[in-house]
């Protein structure tokens, strides 16, 4: 198995080069992030370069975190907003050579939210090669985030019909609001574009809890992209890392 560091979460104490490095000496094969844009572009790259890991994906913008925002693309009013995050997510990617770009769609409801997630995906797609990424939220983490389902974000996907658009299935985030995770990747793996991993409930290191992660990785065995630690550590990440062994 190869696996991605998710850098919003492990070593998140440190600067974005210096978790990069830190990355590379724990041994993960490829590193991912939430949002980089405090740090300018060519330092993140200049430590990509230096270690040789690749940058698998990044988000955009949530908005006005302080707020209570968590995402713009679904925001009624906010398409200028929206694709201005989009296109500062485009801009970034294309200097880290990120392999793909998490539109974030914020809390909202409805058919207009919808129609609205819809544009602003379309727009997302058509401005880059790159993969454009959805991720539904568990209920419990995000009450009210627009996008909460598989069968939510396949139909979604199905409508937008743009060739570049893609699922993120997060273990966790499924494994909290649908359970059956075999089942799951299973019948989506077609649209998945990258997987992610926690504990469920407590969204820790992937050694406890209601999943089974020797049987959800063995399933995995031939996906052909490094899968994203996306945990919290609760502490020092290098103390986490012994599932990191266990499983390569």
């Amino acid at each position: 198995m190869k696996f991605s560091a998710n850098l919003g979460f492990l070593w998140a104490d440190r600067p974005l080069p210096d978790a990069i490095h830190a990355a590379h000496a724990a041994g993960f094969d490829a590193v991912e992030c939430h949002w980089p844009y405090d740090t300018p572009a060519a330092d993140v790259a200049a430590a990509l370069d230096a270690t040789g890991l690749p940058m698998l994906g990044l988000n955009t913008s949530r908005g006005d975190v302080a707020g209570g925002e968590n995402g713009l693309a679904a925001l009624l009013g906010r398409d200028d907003d929206a694709r201005a995050a989009i296109d500062q997510a485009v801009a970034y990617a294309d200097v880290v050579n990120a392999g793909a770009i998490h539109v974030m769609c914020g809390f909202a409801s409805g058919s207009e939210a919808h129609a609205t997630f819809v544009s602003n995906l379309r727009y997302a797609c058509a401005a880059t090669s790159r993969t454009i990424l959805i991720e539904p939220l568990n209920r419990h983490d995000a009450p009210g985030y627009f996008l909460q389902t598989t069968d939510q974000a396949r139909a979604i996907i199905a409508e937008v019909a743009a060739p570049n658009l893609k699922l993120m299935f997060d273990c966790y985030h499924v494994g909290r609001t649908e359970g059956d995770i075999l089942t799951r990747l299973t019948d989506l793996h077609d649209i998945i574009g990258h997987i992610q991993f926690a504990s469920v409930p407590d969204r820790g290191a992937p050694d406890h809890g209601e999943l089974d992660y020797a049987t959800i990785f063995g399933h995995l065995t031939g996906w052909p992209a490094p899968l994203g630690a996306e945990y919290k550590p609760g502490g020092d990440t290098d103390a986490t890392l012994g599932w990191l062994t266990r499983h390569r």
